[in-house]
């Protein structure tokens, strides 16, 4: 067995030890040992989040903020100009929307100019441009048509580019790569009808064939973006079971499928509320007959595939949530300047006037989170997969608060369809399509509750890996007084260093206006590694069912990476710019926001509803309480026959 593998075994074996599974289901128990089998370990001090939670903020990993270099933003200039008068001069999101479908000849020209291939290497035909380009092309993309950036997105970033850019064969990349840079659109296919955020009830099976030279491939997809339109597919699919320990493990193999094969059929096209235009179906494989040198990276080796790729791939929601962002602060902005009610412009009501204001200092406080992890993405420093799931995490659930309150603030005319408000005379202002597009970012690629579950793991790696063996009953006695030991001298200059504000650094040169700030980061960042500490002492083993203290403790590290993010943003604008006050009052505003969510989330550690909450959901699903659904047209569907 390998370094590498030992070290991977031992960490699942922390995991299982130090979380309860005595009560978990045979089920949970093998998604956790599966998910945890295909997890890389993160070092703190590869992680600027990771060490937030720890108690101390590097501000080295991400200050001074590192601005693109010049001759990359002038190589994507070039093409961002194109994408731009492109989309403003020949697409109609509007009409896209209306009719529910892409033009053919608009995938054809972004084909032609290289936008199914941004990052892939120009030896392969792509445009070989870096992620932070990429992320511009998102903001761009968001900003004016959700169906083209889910299009493209999905395409390339948990399509075929990407797994094949970290992970291909020579062959493979030479194969597949030029394809799919020239417009072949590829898709990804995880989820199945039971299968969504457990990968370990994948029922798509591969079985390798006499010789072991093909597989065939049995099951079906659900919700596989693009597939309809797809040349390529990534499928994840259960191969043979192997030999963990001793006992048999559930192996997920990440496959190339090309749709031309026999027996891989699109069973149905699904529609959605929002994106309408969502190339989304279900697709079927019947002993489809699959080249073992399709396989991706290794047998068993999917789930890394698929983690992998959207720790890099997440990046281009909040990229998107940026461009829609972008644009509700200009039609938000726009309208209540001119929008005249009681006497006066509806901006100068504070009602008003205070949305305006969060709107902008979020929209600000999402572009410097963006921005930087992609920065961090593209300098290949560190481990970029807690700062990605934060952007992901904090810019929907942003991005759609926003366009909530752009709606608001539009009133009548936010909630009328572009088409009507066209009709009457009035400017096609498109609100209620930009609400109802944005709407699944909060599940795409992870929804806010796994993201904050999986934060969490992430924030309790140190601790596992430096508290299960005391609590293992399986490992030897004196091995585990050793490690108590270990332990125990670590954590005793450790827990003493979370009480000791003193030591909070505060970056060289940083402007003394945003020093009250990143001085709130270093203080409450050791406010939060002391809380956490503490609720692993009284939680030990049980800590993974308190799902709602974990996550107001991830929000908490979340804001801290925001605030830390603009304050190092804002100083890179005014170093390059000069004294603009108008940056200090816009973070400020957003500091003093975050401020107040962190307390409310702390508050709610101790002070919260939970239990009471959880004990009457319960009684609710045990049927309680159907009374309640009394008085409503009564309904026949896959679930039974209501009462009513």
């Amino acid at each position: 067995m390998s370094a590498g593998l030992a070290e991977k075994n031992e960490s699942i074996v922390e995991s299982e030890e130090l979380i309860d599974t005595s009560k978990m289901s045979d089920g949970k128990r093998d998604a956790l040992q599966l998910a945890e089998s295909s997890r890389d370990i993160v070092k703190p001090s590869h992680s600027f989040v990771s060490q937030l939670f720890m108690g101390h903020v590097a501000w080295d990993m991400i200050y001074p903020f590192r601005e693109q270099p010049a001759k990359d933003k002038v190589k994507g200039d070039a093409f961002l100009g194109e994408l731009e008068t492109f989309l403003r001069e020949h697409t109609d999101p509007d009409q896209i929307d209306q009719d529910g479908e892409i033009p053919q000849d608009v995938i054809d020209a972004l084909g032609k100019m290289g936008a199914f291939g941004i990052k892939i290497p120009p030896e392969y035909g792509g445009l070989g441009l870096s992620q932070t380009n990429y992320s511009r092309a998102a903001i761009l993309l968001g900003s004016h048509c959700g169906n083209l950036t889910a299009l493209l997105s999905a395409h390339q970033s948990i399509g075929v580019p990407q797994p094949l850019i970290m992970f291909g064969t020579v062959e493979q990349k030479q194969k597949y790569l030029s394809r799919v840079a020239k417009g072949e659109i590829s898709a990804f296919a995880l989820t199945e009808e039971g299968v969504g955020s457990d990968p370990a009830k994948i029922e798509t099976r591969a079985e390798p064939i006499a010789g072991g030279s093909h597989f065939i491939l049995n099951g079906k997809k659900l919700w596989c973006t693009n597939g309809t339109r797809a040349g390529l597919l990534i499928v994840m699919a259960r191969t043979p079971d192997a030999l963990v320990r001793g006992k048999p493990t559930r192996q997920i193999t990440a496959f190339i499928i090309e749709t031309n094969t026999p027996g891989v059929t699109v069973d149905l096209r699904c529609r959605f509320m929002g994106l309408r235009s969502l190339y989304n179906g279900v697709i079927q494989f019947t002993n489809v007959k699959v080249p073992r040198e399709n396989i991706i990276l290794g047998e068993g080796k999917g789930l890394k595939v698929a983690f992998s790729t959207l720790n890099t791939g997440r990046l281009t929601l909040p990229a998107a949530c940026l461009g829609l962002s972008k644009r509700c602060l200009q039609i938000a902005r726009i309208w209540a300047d001119t929008r005249v009610q009681w006497g006066a412009a509806i901006g100068k009501h504070s009602a008003i006037a205070a949305k305006i204001a969060t709107i902008a200092s979020d929209t600000f406080a999402l572009e410097a989170m963006t921005l930087l992890t992609s920065s961090l993405a593209d300098r290949k420093e560190g481990d970029i997969r807690l700062e990605a799931a934060m952007s992901k995490l904090w810019g929907t659930e942003a991005a759609w608060h926003i366009v909530d309150e752009t709606m608001q603030i539009r009133g009548g005319r936010g909630y009328e369809t572009a088409q009507s408000l066209a009709a009457r005379g009035e400017e096609p202002i498109s609100v209620e399509r930009l609400m109802r597009d944005s709407r699944i970012n909060l599940i795409f690629e992870g929804s806010s509750e796994i993201m904050r579950l999986f934060i969490a793991r992430e924030a309790l790696d140190p601790h596992l890996r430096l508290g299960a063996t005391v609590i293992n009953p399986k490992v030897p006695m004196v091995e585990r007084i050793r490690a108590t030991g270990k332990a125990a001298k670590f954590y005793a200059g450790w827990y003493a260093k979370q009480w000791w504000l003193l030591g909070v650094r505060i970056p060289a040169g940083m402007d003394r206006r945003l020093v009250p700030h990143a001085r709130y980061v270093g203080k409450t960042s050791k406010k939060l590694a002391r809380t956490l500490f503490h609720q692993i002492l009284w939680y030990g083993p049980k800590l993974e069912r308190e799902q709602m203290m974990l996550g107001r403790l991830m929000n908490v590290g979340t804001e801290l990476f925001a605030m830390a993010a603009t304050c190092s943003k804002a100083q890179a604008l005014l170093t390059h710019d000069g004294d603009r006050n108008e940056i200090i009052k816009l973070v400020d505003f957003f500091c003093q926001e975050s401020r107040l969510r962190l307390t409310r989330n702390f508050q709610g550690i101790n002070e919260n509803n939970d239990r009471r909450g959880y004990r009457l959901a319960r009684q609710i699903l045990k049927g309680k309480y159907e009374w309640l659904e009394e008085g409503i047209v009564a309904r026949t569907s896959m679930f039974g026959t209501s009462k009513s």
